[in-house]
């Protein structure tokens, strides 16, 4: 079933474990990504990022993301990650999407607050959530999603001190946080600051995302999930298993790419399980919220309720 972020997020909030977001470029990654949650009754946040449009375009991302997740029998949101345009949010908004990142953390303080608001509005009459970004999540080299290589991460750390006031002034419904961790592999292992997540998380009260999953170790999930952690962002984990199934695939026969797709989908759904069950969203399906209605499904409500009180009166 297609639902927002809130929907799946506040659950894991409040219960303390954190549903995965999984890059979906093409059918195969989605249906590993799909297979795995429904096997493991978990919810899922699946979608793209604006980065990742020239490997599958939006529109056409969109003609299988919504469908399956409409489909599926788990709570799947269809999410934009790192929206960096506001055309590209609206485009993710017009074409059905349930949820949208519009990613301003490079601009000025102020210049991220308006444009966010500009945006949490615009989304939430759609019925969609949206995610912001405080402080700065950069990329190891090589990454497919990041855009600037920071030679000290701390220095774009998240401000616990503003966190509130950019939630508050936005209204946005999760909250990307800067602490250490960066998108793509990681060379080093990563230094991740639990005591800033668990203050930024005792004074927000939106989800906390953690961008740059692939990489960490089990035990800096586990800590970032105690700590406040909703939302953990993954791609590359993924990414790099169906390439390797693939390659495996192809080293053992000489035939076409139907023979490889098979590989992929089942590395994906292999991968994304591990990634489910370290989240501890496994069993979760059933604990999303009340779902939440946008002006069309209000208008199309209140439309049926006028024919029954028509029909009513006609009596």
């Amino acid at each position: 079933m297609l639902v927002n972020m809130n929907e799946v997020l506040r659950p894991a909030k409040k219960n303390r474990y954190a549903v995965g977001l999984f890059n979906a470029v093409n059918l195969e990654l989605a249906r590993g990504i799909i297979s795995a949650a429904e096997s493991l009754r978990s919810p899922v946040i699946m979608g793209t990022a604006e980065i990742l449009l020239p490997y599958g375009p939006l529109e056409e991302v969109s003609y299988y993301l919504i469908p399956m997740a409409k489909k599926a029998s788990v709570p799947v949101v269809v999410h934009l990650d790192h929206g960096l345009t506001y055309d590209t949010c609206i485009k993710a908004l017009e074409l059905g999407f349930s949820s949208i990142m519009y990613d301003c953390s490079t601009d000025s303080y102020e210049e991220n607050v308006r444009k966010v608001k500009e945006m949490a509005d615009i989304a939430h009459s759609y019925g969609a959530t949206i995610e912001g970004e405080l402080g700065h999540v950069g990329d190891n080299e090589g990454s497919a999603e990041g855009s600037d290589h920071l030679a000290d991460p701390s220095k774009f750390f998240t401000d616990p001190k503003l966190a509130k006031d950019f939630v508050d002034k936005t209204g946005v419904d999760a909250l990307a946080i800067a602490v250490g961790n960066a998108h793509g592999a990681y060379k080093l292992p990563p230094k991740l600051d639990f005591e800033r997540i668990k203050t930024i998380a005792n004074t927000v009260d939106v989800p906390l995302v953690l961008h740059g999953g692939s990489g960490l170790t089990d035990n800096d999930f586990r800590q970032a999930i105690k700590d406040g952690i909703s939302k953990v962002n993954i791609f590359t984990d993924i990414n790099v298993a169906a390439v390797e199934a693939e390659f495996k695939k192809f080293q053992s026969m000489d035939k076409g790419l139907i023979d490889l797709i098979p590989a992929a989908v089942e590395a994906v759904k292999q991968e994304t399980m591990n990634k489910l069950r370290l989240f501890s969203s496994d069993g979760k399906a059933g604990m999303s919220s009340a779902p939440s209605y946008g002006a069309s499904d209000i208008e199309m409500i209140t439309k049926l309720v006028a024919e029954e009180v028509a029909k009513y009166l006609k009596k």
